[in-house]
């Protein structure tokens, strides 16, 4: 393998570098699962920024350091200190993350995300939109949000209605956990790759033409793959279609109390644990998010809610029933869904003027 060049920061939350052909973005907080904070998402820009214009990189490759995953989201400790001391982290952060996330799609190299281990929130807004996206055996990818009383956002409403059927509508509303071939079959994965053979794969990255397409990419892909293309999610397909067809979310509770099923019950139960509003509010992004014609609509879309939820009492409650107290025992405001009004609803997609996300 080619000795690194031109590493920056090595020692910092981020380490850019490139080895041959393939231009490096290794995130590098392995103790916090390489959860992105804001300095880190300008980093990538930055990087995105060099690589492009440099003649030698014909790949861009996004890894994260460590074991256990590739990153497991943002910084969301930071984000819910600024919201209780009534802070700007995020409307700033959301702002450069949904840019960078919208700049990931269109870039003009093939940009491939090595998505082993856990991959969660801002991770999924790093890899699921990249050209290639490689999963393996020990990937967990899940789109949490709801429990901590937000959605699935960093394009999330983009790619989620892109799932086959209802699939995405399950596991943006319950933040169940795909596995690899499951994510493949989902539409945020594109190959299954063994974790033991993500290096020999690396390496072949690493010394490929300068002018290289990406289906060649795939090709060298391909030879490293093992063909997996459905997990055990998918086998629920009817099921899921079935119980979350409805454009309300007390159709969707309603067909699951209706179905006996263990399957039925513990996806009711999933969902008992959610933001009541965070649910609504998904459902209608979702819904809206099958019919964008693009992921930049959705994007805007998302900003505009996220401020809101960045002001709401329930963003607050969910993060520290999780992270900060981790008692697990959030209370949410409405405690029902019934009780989430239009008029509650309407301040997440109501448009912001001078603060709209523009691309």
């Amino acid at each position: 393998m080619t000795a690194p060049t031109a590493v920056a920061d090595a020692e910092g939350d981020l380490i850019v570098c490139r080895e041959g052909a393939a231009g490096f973005i290794r995130l590098n907080r392995p103790k916090a699962i390489n959860a992105m904070t804001y300095e880190m998402s300008q980093g990538i820009d930055a990087a995105l920024d060099r690589f492009e214009a440099d003649p030698a990189v014909a790949v861009v490759i996004l890894e994260g350091a460590g074991e256990r995953g590739l990153c497991a989201g943002g910084d969301i400790r930071g984000l819910y200190e600024s919201s209780k001391a009534g802070g700007d982290l995020g409307k700033v952060f959301w702002r450069q993350e949904y840019l960078m996330n919208a700049r990931i799609a269109k870039f003009p190299k093939p940009y491939i995300a090595f998505m082993d281990g856990l991959v969660m929130g801002g991770g999924v807004g790093l890899s699921g939109h990249a050209r290639h996206r490689v999963v393996t055996e020990k990937t967990k990818l899940a789109m949490p949000e709801v429990g901590l009383g937000f959605f699935p956002d960093v394009g999330g409403t983009w790619l989620l209605p892109r799932s086959p059927g209802e699939i995405g509508t399950f596991f943006g509303l319950s933040g169940q956990t795909m596995n690899g071939p499951d994510a493949v079959f989902a539409r945020f994965a594109d190959a299954v790759v063994p974790s033991a053979r993500l290096p020999a794969l690396r390496e072949a990255l690493t010394a490929v033409r300068p002018d290289i397409s990406s289906s060649e990419v795939d090709r060298i892909i391909a030879g490293f793959a093992t063909g997996e293309t459905s997990g055990p999610i998918s086998a629920r397909k009817a099921d899921i279609d079935r119980w979350f067809a409805g454009d309300r979310m007390e159709d969707i509770f309603g067909e699951l109390r209706r179905d006996g099923s263990d399957f039925a019950q513990s996806t009711l139960k999933l969902l008992n644990e959610k933001s009541p509003r965070g649910m609504v509010v998904t459902l209608k992004l979702l819904r809206l998010g099958r019919r964008a014609a693009s992921l930049e609509e959705c994007l805007v879309r998302e900003y505009r809610a996220a401020l809101e939820v960045f002001r709401s009492d329930d963003f607050r409650e969910g993060v520290r029933a999780a992270v900060i107290d981790k008692d697990r025992n959030p209370r949410w405001s409405p405690p029902r869904i019934e009780d989430v009004t239009p008029e509650m609803l309407a301040p997440y997609f109501r448009e912001i003027g001078a603060d709209e996300l523009v691309f």
